[in-house]
């Protein structure tokens, strides 16, 4: 027994130390993906492979599960269930490895966050060429034009926001909980650095920092009370933590129960969704779910977490 607590024990340090923070990890990620991901982690760390080329394969995966969701046998959608559970695998093994070998980058945080995004980006359009095959084969164009409509509000309009804002809060946690060390955030103050440190680099490498900056800005537009929370933050305290930890525990206590939307409207919920309604051979159904299940929660959770930092604010600086 002693011996096989010997052979657990670093893996189980080396998997908690993986976990940003308790408070916003997923029950399924720690209990199964991150252990996973840890896994080919550690394997990919004694080869000698990169943190950006294990994202790099999670993104070809995931195209390959789009392909794969086009078609409507079973065989073809439990590939594309594998293909898609394996891309997800190497999106936590990235981070991951990243930490263990202390190679964290501003491409990897930013090919991290596109990686997901291709992905669904792919099987949106996966899903509607495979509805568009069927009904154009039999003359319903109504049935055509209404499911690119609805993958369209589905992908552009809805997930692309819910995701982004889930993630922004997730990071706004971890900043109050442990300090700007431990938040993958870009604030609007960075921007002068920004543009020097772009100077030089290859033109991708820009496109990637000035869409990055984009998306921030786009984060931060949908959060103005957060806004403000961490500009009183900044005007009045050197870290996160300096401040009175009334006023952290006010916040965490508030911030802490919407971790589990969050969480819902990431990956876990939405991809058990969608191999659900593919193996039923109904992919219009994950555009619906999308629209009609989780964006209330995601006005649900912007609303609570805005009234949050307002709050915060008012004890920040009383008016």
């Amino acid at each position: 027994m002693k011996q096989d607590s010997g052979k657990t024990e670093p893996f189980r340090e080396l998997l908690q130390a993986s976990l940003k923070s308790s408070d916003t990890e997923e029950w399924l990620d720690v209990h199964f993906t991150r252990k996973v991901g840890l896994l080919i982690a550690l394997a990919c760390r004694k080869i000698g492979i990169r943190p950006n080329t294990v994202t790099i394969i999670s993104i070809l995966l995931g195209i390959a599960s789009a392909f794969m969701f086009y078609h409507t046998d079973l065989m073809h959608n439990l590939l594309g269930v594998v293909l898609l559970m394996s891309a997800n695998f190497l999106d936590s093994a990235d981070g991951q490895l990243a930490r263990l070998t202390n190679s964290k980058s501003l491409l990897g945080r930013i090919l991290d966050g596109v990686a997901g995004d291709v992905w669904f980006i792919s099987i949106y359009i996966a899903l509607c060429l495979r509805v568009t095959i069927g009904a154009a084969a039999v003359g319903q164009w109504w049935i055509v034009a209404g499911v690119w409509l609805l993958g369209a509000v589905a992908g552009l309009l809805c997930h692309s926001v819910q995701s982004a804002q889930a993630d922004y809060y997730r990071q706004i946690h971890l900043w109050m909980l442990k300090g700007e060390a431990d938040a993958e955030l870009w604030q609007q103050k960075s921007n002068p650095q920004q543009s020097s440190v772009i100077e030089g680099k290859p033109w991708y490498a820009v496109l990637f920092d000035k869409g990055y900056a984009h998306y921030s800005r786009a984060q931060q537009r949908r959060a103005p009370n957060c806004q403000r929370m961490i500009a009183l933050q900044a005007d009045n305290y050197k870290k996160p933590v300096d401040m009175p930890q009334a006023i952290r525990d006010e916040f965490l206590s508030g911030s802490r129960p919407l971790m589990k939307w969050t969480n819902i409207l990431t990956f876990n919920t939405r991809a058990i969704v969608l191999y659900i309604c593919c193996l039923l051979n109904m992919p219009w159904l994950y555009f619906i779910f999308e629209i009609v299940v989780l964006h209330p929660i995601y006005f649900y959770m912007r609303s609570k977490h805005e009234t949050l930092c307002k709050q915060v604010n008012q004890a920040l600086y009383p008016v």
